[in-house]
């Protein structure tokens, strides 16, 4: 048992959906990223805003050097509930005049008043972020740069970094899933084609070798190309088999006829009943092969034209006219009396003149050969969408188990026949669109109904 391959469509979607889970997980690591500088440049500002105010409270009164730190700096980092603020001031000497003496002071060149940088630290236990700002001081009893520190627990740039991920990552989730809805659409929409090709070879005759002419995307035309060279190989192959039958079936009814003259010949000649029973016997299987033989020419005739003879609109009644001449002479060696029930009007169809001739025929001969006793009839019904012709004879006809099996090839030979005319006119039909059924007409009648579809058919 071949093991099931996954279908196309699923591995599109699998690749895909890695892609969009490659490219979410990358967009989320970048949105935090983002989201944590937004928030720590937006903190930071606090803080270094918070410091500079400190810094501008420093006032020398009496020359002593005083800090009154405002409300204000205090009031600007206390925007987040959630965060610690720590701080100390130290004098140009390196004593802490105010805050936390075990603060960290962080190392910095930066000059006084410039752009202070914020580093990152620990105190406490707890990340911090911090910054320092320097001030210089001139006066005869403080001479010098005092620092003022400013740190601040990280609880809150954290807590609103992860809410800007988080929205990051929603547009994310979001815009992966639309992304996946178009891909599942577009890769329906766009193996559309590939199905389109199957329906045609599916929904294909078996008769039927013409080349695909399906419009395709231009990925398909390999596909549908050797598709192509496949049909045509196997058209040629076909094609070999049919003129072979066709040039055998040919070559042997030759030297049948002139087989049949010579046994004519000598039937004519005295002889004994035995010698002449023998020669009847010979006489029959003669005719025997010549109608086998011309059969398969009339079936490797029929294969051929089907789906590579283009339809065209034809008169069944004229068909049917001609058929029943060509049969008329079997008709007359058996005295059987036939009957024409035809529209006084031309009945049109879509189809080929010269194989539907073969099928009637077939179908007639059938019945003078293995049914009609004394009589035949054929009649041409228009109906609604379909025309029929319909063969009846005065015979006990086919019983109904056997109706599958007579349509095949060699389904049931009879002792004196075949068994290739029923199935020479089932494919004609076939090829046409139509069908072949059968009715017992009444305890000694039975017909056999040749249907046509009255509009263009499948091949036209």
């Amino acid at each position: 048992m071949a093991r099931r391959e996954p279908s196309l469509f699923s591995r599109l979607i699998v690749l895909i959906s890695l892609v969009l889970l490659a490219g979410a997980a990358a967009l989320t690591t970048a949105a935090w990223y983002y989201a944590r500088e937004a928030a720590n440049d937006a903190y930071d500002r606090l803080l270094v805003g918070a410091a500079y105010q400190m810094a501008e409270a420093l006032n020398v009164q009496g020359g002593t050097l005083t800090v009154e730190l405002p409300v204000s700096a205090f009031e600007l980092l206390a925007s987040s509930e959630r965060d610690r603020i720590f701080y100390k001031v130290v004098d140009p000497g390196g004593r802490t005049l105010t805050g936390y003496a075990d603060l960290v002071t962080p190392e910095s060149d930066a000059p006084a008043m410039a752009s202070p940088a914020v580093l990152d630290g620990r105190f406490k236990g707890v990340d911090v972020r911090m910054t320092k700002v320097g001030r210089y001081f001139s006066d005869p009893s403080v001479q010098g740069r005092v620092d003022v520190v400013v740190a601040q627990t990280t609880e809150a740039r954290t807590a609103l970094a992860r809410e800007l991920t988080l929205r990051a990552v929603a547009l994310v989730i979001a815009m992966s899933a639309l992304a996946l809805g178009g891909a599942v659409f577009a890769i329906r929409y766009a193996l559309r084609p590939i199905g389109r090709v199957g329906a045609v070879l599916r929904d294909r005759d078996p008769h039927d070798v013409t080349l695909i002419t399906v419009s395709t995307p231009r990925e398909l035309r390999p596909f549908v190309s050797a598709t192509n060279e496949f049909i045509t190989r196997l058209k040629s192959r076909m094609d070999l088999m049919q003129q072979f039958i066709a040039d055998a079936a040919h070559q042997i009814r030759t030297p049948l006829t002139a087989l049949k003259a010579q046994l004519q010949l000598l039937s004519r000649q005295p002889m004994e009943p035995q010698a002449l029973q023998y020669l009847t016997r010979v006489q029959e299987r003669v005719d025997q092969l010549s109608r086998l033989a011309g059969q398969l020419l009339s079936h490797a005739m029929v294969n051929h034209r089907a789906g590579a003879v283009p339809l065209e609109p034809v008169d069944v009644v004229e068909i049917v006219r001609h058929a029943i001449r060509e049969a008329v002479p079997e008709a007359l060696d058996r005295d059987v009396l036939t009957s024409l029930e035809l529209p006084p009007v031309p009945v049109t169809i879509a189809g080929d003149a010269i194989s539907l001739k073969e099928a009637v025929k077939n179908v007639v001969d059938n019945a003078i050969r293995h049914g009609a006793p004394t009589q035949l009839t054929l009649r041409v019904r228009q109906e609604l969408k379909t025309v029929e012709i319909e063969v009846e004879d005065d015979g006990p006809g086919i019983p109904p188990e056997l109706w599958p099996q007579v349509t095949e090839r060699f389904g049931t030979p009879s002792p004196d026949g075949s068994g290739l005319g029923l199935s020479i006119a089932a494919d004609v039909l076939a090829a046409h669109g139509g069908s072949l059924s059968f009715r017992h007409a009444d305890e000694n009648g039975f017909a056999v109904i040749m249907s046509l579809p009255s509009e263009t058919g499948p091949n036209s």
